[in-house]
Protein backbone atom coordinates (compact mmCIF):
# COMPACT_ATOMS: atom_id res chain seq x y z
CA UNK A 1 0.00 0.00 0.00
CA UNK A 2 1.14 3.52 -0.77
CA UNK A 3 1.01 6.49 1.53
CA UNK A 4 -2.27 8.41 0.81
CA UNK A 5 -0.38 11.60 -0.12
CA UNK A 6 1.90 9.68 -2.49
CA UNK A 7 -1.09 7.98 -4.10
CA UNK A 8 -2.86 11.34 -4.54
CA UNK A 9 0.29 12.88 -6.03
CA UNK A 10 0.61 10.04 -8.56
CA UNK A 11 -3.05 10.36 -9.57
CA UNK A 12 -2.65 13.95 -10.82
CA UNK A 13 -0.27 13.22 -13.75
CA UNK A 14 -2.33 10.10 -14.47
CA UNK A 15 -5.29 12.36 -15.33
CA UNK A 16 -3.34 14.22 -17.99
CA UNK A 17 -1.81 11.03 -19.38
CA UNK A 18 -5.27 9.50 -19.82
CA UNK A 19 -6.64 12.67 -21.45
CA UNK A 20 -3.65 12.77 -23.81
CA UNK A 21 -4.59 9.22 -24.84
CA UNK A 22 -8.09 10.41 -25.73
CA UNK A 23 -9.93 9.23 -22.61
CA UNK A 24 -12.94 11.49 -21.80
CA UNK A 25 -12.36 13.91 -18.93
CA UNK A 26 -14.96 12.33 -16.63
CA UNK A 27 -13.44 8.86 -17.11
CA UNK A 28 -9.88 10.15 -16.61
CA UNK A 29 -10.89 11.78 -13.32
CA UNK A 30 -12.74 8.68 -12.13
CA UNK A 31 -9.95 6.26 -13.02
CA UNK A 32 -7.28 8.46 -11.41
CA UNK A 33 -9.37 8.79 -8.25
CA UNK A 34 -10.02 5.05 -8.11
CA UNK A 35 -6.30 4.34 -8.58
CA UNK A 36 -5.48 6.63 -5.66
CA UNK A 37 -8.06 5.04 -3.32
CA UNK A 38 -7.07 1.46 -4.19
CA UNK A 39 -3.36 2.26 -3.87
CA UNK A 40 -3.79 3.91 -0.47
CA UNK A 41 -6.34 1.47 0.99
CA UNK A 42 -7.55 -1.61 -0.89
CA UNK A 43 -9.94 -2.72 -3.59
CA UNK A 44 -12.47 -3.85 -0.98
CA UNK A 45 -12.37 -0.46 0.73
CA UNK A 46 -12.84 1.34 -2.60
CA UNK A 47 -15.82 -0.86 -3.44
CA UNK A 48 -17.48 -0.37 -0.04
CA UNK A 49 -17.07 3.41 -0.21
CA UNK A 50 -17.87 3.99 -3.88
CA UNK A 51 -20.59 1.44 -4.71
CA UNK A 52 -23.36 3.99 -3.99
CA UNK A 53 -21.26 7.01 -4.92
CA UNK A 54 -22.93 7.89 -8.28
CA UNK A 55 -26.41 7.82 -6.76
CA UNK A 56 -25.58 9.89 -3.67
CA UNK A 57 -23.77 12.57 -5.71
CA UNK A 58 -26.33 12.92 -8.50
CA UNK A 59 -29.67 12.28 -6.77
CA UNK A 60 -29.62 15.89 -5.55
CA UNK A 61 -32.74 18.04 -5.77
CA UNK A 62 -30.79 21.15 -6.79
CA UNK A 63 -29.34 19.41 -9.85
CA UNK A 64 -32.82 19.19 -11.42
CA UNK A 65 -32.19 22.82 -12.32
CA UNK A 66 -29.55 21.75 -14.85
CA UNK A 67 -31.76 19.99 -17.46
CA UNK A 68 -34.56 22.53 -16.92
CA UNK A 69 -32.33 25.54 -17.65
CA UNK A 70 -30.83 23.78 -20.69
CA UNK A 71 -34.33 22.92 -21.94
CA UNK A 72 -35.41 26.54 -21.41
CA UNK A 73 -32.55 27.75 -23.60
CA UNK A 74 -33.28 25.22 -26.35
CA UNK A 75 -36.96 26.18 -26.45
CA UNK A 76 -36.07 29.90 -26.49
CA UNK A 77 -33.69 29.35 -29.39
CA UNK A 78 -36.33 27.62 -31.52
CA UNK A 79 -38.90 30.27 -30.54
CA UNK A 80 -36.74 32.88 -32.28
CA UNK A 81 -35.74 34.89 -29.20
CA UNK A 82 -32.18 35.42 -30.47
CA UNK A 83 -33.32 36.52 -33.93
CA UNK A 84 -35.66 39.14 -32.46
CA UNK A 85 -32.98 40.46 -30.10
CA UNK A 86 -30.43 40.93 -32.88
CA UNK A 87 -32.92 42.97 -34.89
CA UNK A 88 -33.52 45.26 -31.91
CA UNK A 89 -29.82 45.62 -31.00
CA UNK A 90 -28.80 46.32 -34.61
CA UNK A 91 -31.18 49.29 -34.82
CA UNK A 92 -29.99 50.77 -31.53
CA UNK A 93 -26.19 50.49 -31.86
CA UNK A 94 -25.56 49.47 -35.48
CA UNK A 95 -24.52 53.01 -36.50
CA UNK A 96 -21.76 53.21 -33.86
CA UNK A 97 -18.12 52.23 -34.64
CA UNK A 98 -18.18 48.43 -34.60
CA UNK A 99 -21.96 48.63 -34.19
CA UNK A 100 -22.83 45.21 -35.58
CA UNK A 101 -20.21 43.58 -33.35
CA UNK A 102 -21.76 45.48 -30.43
CA UNK A 103 -25.19 44.24 -31.50
CA UNK A 104 -23.79 40.70 -31.39
CA UNK A 105 -22.62 41.24 -27.81
CA UNK A 106 -25.97 42.71 -26.73
CA UNK A 107 -27.84 39.86 -28.40
CA UNK A 108 -25.57 37.34 -26.66
CA UNK A 109 -26.22 39.02 -23.30
CA UNK A 110 -29.97 38.93 -23.92
CA UNK A 111 -30.02 35.34 -25.12
CA UNK A 112 -27.79 34.34 -22.17
CA UNK A 113 -30.67 35.44 -19.93
CA UNK A 114 -32.72 32.60 -21.43
CA UNK A 115 -29.97 29.99 -21.84
CA UNK A 116 -27.48 28.57 -19.36
CA UNK A 117 -25.15 27.39 -22.12
CA UNK A 118 -22.19 29.27 -23.59
CA UNK A 119 -22.03 27.08 -26.69
CA UNK A 120 -25.76 27.49 -27.39
CA UNK A 121 -25.44 31.27 -27.07
CA UNK A 122 -22.45 31.43 -29.42
CA UNK A 123 -24.06 29.14 -32.00
CA UNK A 124 -27.43 30.95 -31.93
CA UNK A 125 -26.02 34.47 -32.25
CA UNK A 126 -23.27 33.43 -34.66
CA UNK A 127 -25.70 31.95 -37.17
CA UNK A 128 -27.40 35.38 -37.43
CA UNK A 129 -24.63 37.89 -36.81
CA UNK A 130 -21.73 36.46 -38.83
CA UNK A 131 -23.48 36.73 -42.26
CA UNK A 132 -24.61 40.29 -41.39
CA UNK A 133 -21.08 41.41 -40.47
CA UNK A 134 -19.56 39.64 -43.46
CA UNK A 135 -21.96 41.40 -45.87
CA UNK A 136 -21.24 44.73 -44.18
CA UNK A 137 -17.49 44.33 -44.78
CA UNK A 138 -16.35 43.67 -41.21
CA UNK A 139 -12.91 42.23 -40.55
CA UNK A 140 -13.34 38.45 -40.14
CA UNK A 141 -11.31 38.40 -36.93
CA UNK A 142 -13.42 41.06 -35.20
CA UNK A 143 -16.69 39.46 -36.33
CA UNK A 144 -15.73 35.96 -35.20
CA UNK A 145 -14.09 37.13 -31.97
CA UNK A 146 -17.13 39.20 -30.95
CA UNK A 147 -19.52 36.27 -31.39
CA UNK A 148 -17.21 33.79 -29.64
CA UNK A 149 -16.69 36.17 -26.72
CA UNK A 150 -20.38 37.06 -26.54
CA UNK A 151 -21.11 33.39 -26.06
CA UNK A 152 -19.16 33.27 -22.79
CA UNK A 153 -21.81 35.50 -21.21
CA UNK A 154 -24.01 32.39 -21.23
CA UNK A 155 -22.11 30.96 -18.24
CA UNK A 156 -22.26 34.17 -16.18
CA UNK A 157 -25.66 35.80 -16.77
CA UNK A 158 -28.44 33.81 -15.06
CA UNK A 159 -29.94 31.33 -15.65
CA UNK A 160 -26.46 29.82 -15.81
CA UNK A 161 -25.93 26.09 -15.39
CA UNK A 162 -22.35 26.74 -14.26
CA UNK A 163 -23.50 29.03 -11.42
CA UNK A 164 -25.83 26.29 -10.18
CA UNK A 165 -23.01 23.76 -10.56
CA UNK A 166 -20.74 25.91 -8.36
CA UNK A 167 -23.52 26.22 -5.78
CA UNK A 168 -23.99 22.44 -5.73
CA UNK A 169 -20.26 21.81 -5.29
CA UNK A 170 -19.78 24.35 -2.50
CA UNK A 171 -23.22 24.17 -0.85
CA UNK A 172 -23.82 27.93 -1.10
CA UNK A 173 -27.27 29.33 -1.93
CA UNK A 174 -28.11 28.62 -5.58
CA UNK A 175 -30.58 31.50 -5.61
CA UNK A 176 -28.01 34.00 -4.37
CA UNK A 177 -25.42 32.59 -6.75
CA UNK A 178 -27.72 33.10 -9.73
CA UNK A 179 -28.69 36.64 -8.71
CA UNK A 180 -25.01 37.46 -8.09
CA UNK A 181 -24.32 36.91 -11.79
CA UNK A 182 -26.53 39.82 -12.90
CA UNK A 183 -24.28 42.83 -12.20
CA UNK A 184 -21.01 41.07 -13.22
CA UNK A 185 -22.79 40.01 -16.43
CA UNK A 186 -23.76 43.62 -17.15
CA UNK A 187 -20.22 44.80 -16.38
CA UNK A 188 -18.74 42.17 -18.72
CA UNK A 189 -21.17 43.27 -21.45
CA UNK A 190 -20.22 46.92 -20.91
CA UNK A 191 -16.49 46.13 -21.06
CA UNK A 192 -16.99 44.26 -24.35
CA UNK A 193 -18.96 47.17 -25.84
CA UNK A 194 -16.33 49.70 -24.74
CA UNK A 195 -13.53 47.51 -26.06
CA UNK A 196 -15.18 47.12 -29.47
CA UNK A 197 -15.76 50.88 -29.68
CA UNK A 198 -12.13 51.62 -28.80
CA UNK A 199 -10.80 48.96 -31.18
CA UNK A 200 -12.99 50.17 -34.07
CA UNK A 201 -12.09 53.81 -33.41
CA UNK A 202 -8.35 53.18 -33.33
CA UNK A 203 -8.50 50.82 -36.34
CA UNK A 204 -11.37 51.98 -38.59
CA UNK A 205 -10.62 49.31 -41.18
CA UNK A 206 -11.90 46.58 -38.87
CA UNK A 207 -15.56 47.61 -39.20
CA UNK A 208 -18.03 49.72 -41.12
CA UNK A 209 -20.82 52.02 -39.95
CA UNK A 210 -24.34 50.64 -40.36
CA UNK A 211 -27.20 52.86 -41.51
CA UNK A 212 -28.66 54.85 -38.58
CA UNK A 213 -32.23 53.92 -37.66
CA UNK A 214 -34.70 56.63 -36.70
CA UNK A 215 -35.81 56.97 -33.07
CA UNK A 216 -39.29 55.95 -34.08
CA UNK A 217 -37.99 52.74 -35.68
CA UNK A 218 -35.85 51.91 -32.63
CA UNK A 219 -38.75 52.34 -30.22
CA UNK A 220 -41.16 50.38 -32.43
CA UNK A 221 -38.71 47.46 -32.66
CA UNK A 222 -38.42 47.25 -28.86
CA UNK A 223 -41.67 45.29 -28.91
CA UNK A 224 -39.73 42.37 -30.44
CA UNK A 225 -37.90 41.95 -27.13
CA UNK A 226 -41.08 41.07 -25.20
CA UNK A 227 -40.22 37.36 -25.16
CA UNK A 228 -36.91 38.07 -23.41
CA UNK A 229 -38.63 40.39 -20.93
CA UNK A 230 -41.19 37.72 -20.08
CA UNK A 231 -38.55 35.05 -19.41
CA UNK A 232 -36.41 37.42 -17.32
CA UNK A 233 -39.40 38.36 -15.14
CA UNK A 234 -40.41 34.73 -14.72
CA UNK A 235 -36.96 33.29 -13.95
CA UNK A 236 -34.69 35.97 -12.49
CA UNK A 237 -37.51 38.07 -11.06
CA UNK A 238 -39.11 35.02 -9.47
CA UNK A 239 -35.85 33.96 -7.79
CA UNK A 240 -34.95 37.46 -6.58
CA UNK A 241 -38.39 38.14 -5.13
CA UNK A 242 -38.49 34.77 -3.38
CA UNK A 243 -41.72 33.88 -5.18
CA UNK A 244 -40.12 30.67 -6.46
CA UNK A 245 -37.02 28.62 -5.71
CA UNK A 246 -34.34 28.26 -8.42
CA UNK A 247 -35.69 24.80 -9.31
CA UNK A 248 -39.27 26.06 -9.54
CA UNK A 249 -38.13 29.08 -11.56
CA UNK A 250 -36.35 26.79 -14.01
CA UNK A 251 -39.51 24.67 -14.40
CA UNK A 252 -41.79 27.69 -14.88
CA UNK A 253 -39.29 29.24 -17.30
CA UNK A 254 -39.08 26.04 -19.37
CA UNK A 255 -42.87 25.88 -19.62
CA UNK A 256 -43.04 29.56 -20.61
CA UNK A 257 -40.37 29.06 -23.29
CA UNK A 258 -42.21 25.99 -24.62
CA UNK A 259 -45.42 28.05 -24.92
CA UNK A 260 -43.50 30.74 -26.81
CA UNK A 261 -42.25 28.03 -29.16
CA UNK A 262 -45.71 26.51 -29.66
CA UNK A 263 -47.25 29.87 -30.54
CA UNK A 264 -44.39 30.98 -32.79
CA UNK A 265 -44.88 31.04 -36.55
CA UNK A 266 -44.57 27.66 -38.27
CA UNK A 267 -46.39 24.40 -38.82
CA UNK A 268 -47.43 22.11 -36.01
CA UNK A 269 -45.21 19.33 -37.34
CA UNK A 270 -42.11 21.54 -37.29
CA UNK A 271 -42.89 22.64 -33.73
CA UNK A 272 -43.16 19.04 -32.53
CA UNK A 273 -39.85 18.27 -34.25
CA UNK A 274 -38.19 21.24 -32.51
CA UNK A 275 -39.57 20.20 -29.11
CA UNK A 276 -38.26 16.67 -29.64
CA UNK A 277 -34.86 17.99 -30.76
CA UNK A 278 -34.68 20.30 -27.74
CA UNK A 279 -35.42 17.41 -25.36
CA UNK A 280 -32.84 15.17 -27.05
CA UNK A 281 -30.11 17.86 -26.89
CA UNK A 282 -30.98 18.55 -23.27
CA UNK A 283 -30.64 14.88 -22.40
CA UNK A 284 -27.21 14.60 -24.03
CA UNK A 285 -25.84 17.71 -22.32
CA UNK A 286 -27.27 16.72 -18.93
CA UNK A 287 -25.72 13.24 -19.10
CA UNK A 288 -22.34 14.82 -19.90
CA UNK A 289 -22.60 17.09 -16.84
CA UNK A 290 -23.77 14.28 -14.54
CA UNK A 291 -20.94 11.97 -15.65
CA UNK A 292 -18.45 14.79 -15.01
CA UNK A 293 -19.87 15.17 -11.49
CA UNK A 294 -19.45 11.44 -10.82
CA UNK A 295 -15.89 11.23 -12.18
CA UNK A 296 -14.77 14.39 -10.45
CA UNK A 297 -16.48 13.33 -7.23
CA UNK A 298 -14.45 10.13 -7.11
CA UNK A 299 -11.25 12.11 -7.66
CA UNK A 300 -12.25 14.63 -4.96
CA UNK A 301 -12.93 11.73 -2.56
CA UNK A 302 -9.40 10.42 -3.13
CA UNK A 303 -7.98 13.88 -2.34
CA UNK A 304 -10.08 14.11 0.83
CA UNK A 305 -8.88 10.65 1.87
CA UNK A 306 -5.32 11.98 1.75
CA UNK A 307 -6.45 15.23 3.45
CA UNK A 308 -5.00 17.24 0.56
CA UNK A 309 -7.57 20.09 0.78
CA UNK A 310 -6.99 20.50 4.51
CA UNK A 311 -3.20 20.46 4.19
CA UNK A 312 -3.18 22.97 1.34
CA UNK A 313 -5.68 25.19 3.15
CA UNK A 314 -3.49 25.27 6.26
CA UNK A 315 -0.39 25.96 4.15
CA UNK A 316 -2.05 28.76 2.19
CA UNK A 317 -3.44 30.47 5.29
CA UNK A 318 0.05 30.45 6.80
CA UNK A 319 1.72 32.10 3.79
CA UNK A 320 3.22 35.56 4.46
CA UNK A 321 0.99 37.09 1.75
CA UNK A 322 -2.15 39.24 1.83
CA UNK A 323 -5.37 37.28 1.37
CA UNK A 324 -6.17 39.05 -1.91
CA UNK A 325 -2.78 38.03 -3.31
CA UNK A 326 -3.50 34.38 -2.48
CA UNK A 327 -6.92 34.52 -4.17
CA UNK A 328 -5.27 36.18 -7.18
CA UNK A 329 -2.78 33.30 -7.40
CA UNK A 330 -5.67 30.84 -7.25
CA UNK A 331 -7.35 32.59 -10.16
CA UNK A 332 -4.16 32.52 -12.22
CA UNK A 333 -4.19 28.71 -11.97
CA UNK A 334 -7.42 28.69 -13.98
CA UNK A 335 -5.66 30.31 -16.93
CA UNK A 336 -3.49 27.32 -17.99
CA UNK A 337 -6.23 24.86 -16.94
CA UNK A 338 -8.66 26.62 -19.29
CA UNK A 339 -6.39 25.85 -22.21
CA UNK A 340 -7.08 22.12 -21.87
CA UNK A 341 -10.17 21.51 -19.70
CA UNK A 342 -13.84 22.42 -19.91
CA UNK A 343 -15.37 24.68 -17.25
CA UNK A 344 -17.12 21.89 -15.33
CA UNK A 345 -13.91 19.88 -15.04
CA UNK A 346 -11.92 22.90 -13.90
CA UNK A 347 -14.35 23.63 -11.08
CA UNK A 348 -14.57 20.07 -9.79
CA UNK A 349 -10.78 19.67 -9.80
CA UNK A 350 -9.92 22.98 -8.16
CA UNK A 351 -12.74 23.77 -5.74
CA UNK A 352 -12.08 20.91 -3.25
CA UNK A 353 -8.62 22.43 -2.79
CA UNK A 354 -9.23 26.17 -3.22
CA UNK A 355 -12.62 26.64 -1.57
CA UNK A 356 -11.59 25.61 1.99
CA UNK A 357 -8.62 28.00 1.76
CA UNK A 358 -10.80 30.87 0.52
CA UNK A 359 -13.25 30.30 3.37
CA UNK A 360 -10.41 30.08 5.92
CA UNK A 361 -9.13 33.45 4.70
CA UNK A 362 -12.56 34.94 5.37
CA UNK A 363 -13.64 35.82 1.83
CA UNK A 364 -17.21 35.74 0.52
CA UNK A 365 -17.83 32.39 -1.28
CA UNK A 366 -20.22 34.04 -3.77
CA UNK A 367 -17.59 36.65 -4.71
CA UNK A 368 -14.98 33.95 -5.26
CA UNK A 369 -17.50 31.87 -7.23
CA UNK A 370 -18.15 34.68 -9.70
CA UNK A 371 -14.41 35.22 -10.15
CA UNK A 372 -13.89 31.49 -10.75
CA UNK A 373 -16.70 31.51 -13.34
CA UNK A 374 -15.09 34.52 -15.02
CA UNK A 375 -11.83 32.59 -15.36
CA UNK A 376 -13.78 29.65 -16.78
CA UNK A 377 -15.23 32.10 -19.33
CA UNK A 378 -11.74 32.99 -20.51
CA UNK A 379 -10.97 29.30 -20.98
CA UNK A 380 -13.83 29.04 -23.49
CA UNK A 381 -11.98 31.34 -25.93
CA UNK A 382 -8.36 30.47 -25.07
CA UNK A 383 -6.21 28.33 -27.41
CA UNK A 384 -5.70 25.49 -28.04
CA UNK A 385 -9.09 24.12 -26.86
CA UNK A 386 -11.38 27.14 -26.73
CA UNK A 387 -14.74 25.47 -27.26
CA UNK A 388 -16.56 28.62 -28.43
CA UNK A 389 -13.84 29.29 -30.99
CA UNK A 390 -14.35 25.88 -32.58
CA UNK A 391 -18.12 26.48 -32.68
CA UNK A 392 -17.64 29.78 -34.56
CA UNK A 393 -15.04 28.28 -36.91
CA UNK A 394 -17.58 25.58 -37.77
CA UNK A 395 -20.28 28.17 -38.50
CA UNK A 396 -18.13 30.29 -40.83
CA UNK A 397 -16.00 28.27 -43.22
CA UNK A 398 -14.46 31.45 -44.68
CA UNK A 399 -12.77 32.28 -41.37
CA UNK A 400 -9.87 30.04 -40.39
CA UNK A 401 -9.38 28.75 -36.85
CA UNK A 402 -6.23 30.91 -36.28
CA UNK A 403 -8.21 33.99 -37.34
CA UNK A 404 -10.96 33.21 -34.85
CA UNK A 405 -8.40 32.73 -32.07
CA UNK A 406 -6.73 36.00 -33.05
CA UNK A 407 -10.05 37.83 -32.88
CA UNK A 408 -10.83 36.19 -29.54
CA UNK A 409 -7.46 37.42 -28.23
CA UNK A 410 -8.73 41.02 -28.14
CA UNK A 411 -11.65 39.87 -26.01
CA UNK A 412 -9.45 37.87 -23.63
CA UNK A 413 -7.76 41.20 -22.76
CA UNK A 414 -11.22 42.73 -22.19
CA UNK A 415 -12.20 39.78 -19.99
CA UNK A 416 -9.12 40.33 -17.83
CA UNK A 417 -10.14 43.99 -17.38
CA UNK A 418 -13.66 42.96 -16.30
CA UNK A 419 -12.28 40.33 -13.91
CA UNK A 420 -9.92 42.87 -12.35
CA UNK A 421 -12.84 45.26 -11.70
CA UNK A 422 -14.80 42.51 -9.90
CA UNK A 423 -11.68 41.38 -8.02
CA UNK A 424 -10.91 44.79 -6.53
CA UNK A 425 -14.55 45.81 -5.95
CA UNK A 426 -16.30 42.80 -4.35
CA UNK A 427 -19.38 44.88 -3.56
CA UNK A 428 -20.31 44.78 -7.25
CA UNK A 429 -20.83 41.04 -6.86
CA UNK A 430 -22.21 40.79 -3.35
CA UNK A 431 -24.58 43.77 -3.12
CA UNK A 432 -27.51 42.41 -5.17
CA UNK A 433 -27.69 38.91 -3.60
CA UNK A 434 -27.44 40.50 -0.14
CA UNK A 435 -30.62 42.49 -0.84
CA UNK A 436 -32.67 39.33 -1.42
Amino acid sequence: MLDPLTAAALSVPLIFILMALGVPVFAALGVAGLFSVVSAESGAFAYSQLKNFPYHHTAVYLLTVVPLFILLGNFAHHAGVGRSLFGVARRWVGHWPGGLAMASILTSAGFAATSGSSVATAATVGSMALPEMRNAGYDRRLAAGAVAAGGVLGVLIPPSVLLVFYAALTEVSAGKMLVAGVIPGLISTGVFLGGIWLLSTLRPGLSTVYEKASWRERIVYLKDAWQLGLLIVVVIGGIYSGWVTPTEAAAVGAVAAMLLLLFAKGTGASRLSQIWGSCRDTLGTTVMIIMTIVGAGIFSFSLSLAQVPQLISEWVVGLPLPGLAIVGLFLLIYFPLGMFLDAFSMLVITLPIMFPAVMALGFDPIWFGILAIKMCEIGLITPPIGLNVYVIAGLDERTSLPEVFQGAGWFIAMELVGTAVLFFFPVLTTWLPNTM
